[in-house]
């Protein structure tokens, strides 16, 4: 039984422990409830100072560009890959998770040629393997990291990756949609050509537009590359440049709202304040889970501060589908885990919560636990 008062965001939502979408700030919320025309000037403004601002954050003033791309976060992957990899060129895939399988899947059916080094999804990629492929085959142009792989929530070693692509004289494109906003990749110390990313991850917006920072000498050399019209970063690049309009309507709730989430995310102290309460948060929860027995996919070293895979407990009372509703019952919502190597579930630690909403999620885990009889959260014990 419940014994007490389920948990709420400030709107009095359930609070949202997952990858994305994510629990959103009141204020990000009420940014959604005016209608602008997508050609009217105050929306256009707003929309430039959310791509400048993008840019900004990536450390790629006078260097790169966003180019946003109406859609979900893997809208913005494929574009990337579609528009950077030209038609005689090889892609290079990093994989270990789903994302990295999505990238690969993505090559293959816009027809490029494609290789991947694949990991466990709790091991780093190969940094030795990686510079041996590159050396080996010269027809790989393009290599496609994950920087924060949510399926394990494993960070990836973005920055040594990026320096021997760039050693191999070959491209990066980096998938930074779980990490851009709260884990540093400054494009002055990181060199890639693109990387992509979405409103609704650590930006704190809500879903709907994927976005792409792209070196702009880089981009500059896309044009004919891509497979779709409505996914063509150099055309919708091109489309801004001459209009500053979108070449297809926009998603304009999403846009305002992700202008006053980029407000609040630098009223907050930008990348490192809302990188600070994310690790904050990580650590409530996985110290907390790991006092109740629940055993961690990754050790600390690998861990990024995002979302946490637990291992399920063995106890034969345990059943994450009550676990689950209990949880929701309570006002948390956690993510099934989808991992090969191991039987999980996963629990974010980002959007609008506080080291505070963690206790009180540590909390009802142990209510519902209690309420299934099971006492630990690891390995059954010898006495039961």
């Amino acid at each position: 039984m419940t014994t007490r008062k389920p948990a709420a965001s400030e709107t009095g939502d359930p609070l949202l422990l997952t990858p994305g979408p994510l629990t959103t700030s009141a204020s990000v919320k009420q940014a959604m409830v005016h209608d602008w025309g997508s050609r009217d000037q105050g929306f256009i403004a707003i929309n430039k100072m959310v791509l400048e601002k993008i840019v900004e954050l990536a450390g790629g003033q006078g260097t790169h560009v966003t180019v946003p791309v109406q859609g979900s976060g893997t809208f913005a992957v494929e574009a990337m890959i579609t528009s950077f990899v030209p038609r005689t060129g090889k892609l290079l895939v990093l994989i270990n998770g789903a994302y990295g399988q999505r990238a690969k899947k993505i090559a293959e059916i816009a027809g490029r040629a494609v290789v991947s080094h694949e990991t466990p999804e709790d091991t780093p990629p190969d940094l030795a393997r990686i510079e041996k492929m590159l050396a080996d085959d010269k027809a790989i142009t393009h290599v496609f990291a994950v920087h924060c792989e949510t399926t394990s929530g494993i960070l990836n070693p973005i920055s040594e990756i990026a320096a021997i692509v760039k050693k191999q004289g070959r491209r990066l494109l980096v998938d930074s949609m779980s990490a851009f906003g709260a884990i540093e990749i400054d494009a002055r110390a990181i060199h890639y050509d693109a990387l992509a990313a979405s409103s609704n991850k650590c930006l704190e917006g809500v879903p709907g537009l994927g976005f792409v920072v792209c070196r702009t000498t880089a981009l500059a050399e896309c044009k004919g590359n891509a497979t779709t019209l409505v996914l063509d970063l150099f055309d919708q690049a091109e489309g801004f440049a001459k209009t500053g309009q979108y070449r297809f309507t926009p998603p304009i709730h999403v846009i305002v709202a992700l202008g006053k989430a980029i407000e609040e995310h630098a009223a907050e102290g930008g990348v490192k304040g809302r990188g600070k309460r994310y690790r904050d948060n990580a650590k409530v929860l996985i110290d907390g889970m790991r006092a109740m027995g629940f055993r961690t996919l990754l050790p600390n070293e690998l861990q990024a501060p995002i979302i946490v895979t637990f291992h399920m407990p063995t106890d034969p009372k345990f059943v994450f589908q009550r676990f689950y509703d209990g949880l929701k019952d309570r006002g948390y919502v956690i993510y099934p885990g989808k991992l090969t190597v191991a039987d999980s579930f996963r629990m974010g630690c980002i959007g609008r919560l506080y080291p505070e909403h963690m206790k009180g999620a540590l909390a009802a885990v142990r209510e519902v636990l209690d309420e299934l009889r099971v006492s630990n959260g690891g390995p059954a014990l010898a006495a039961e």
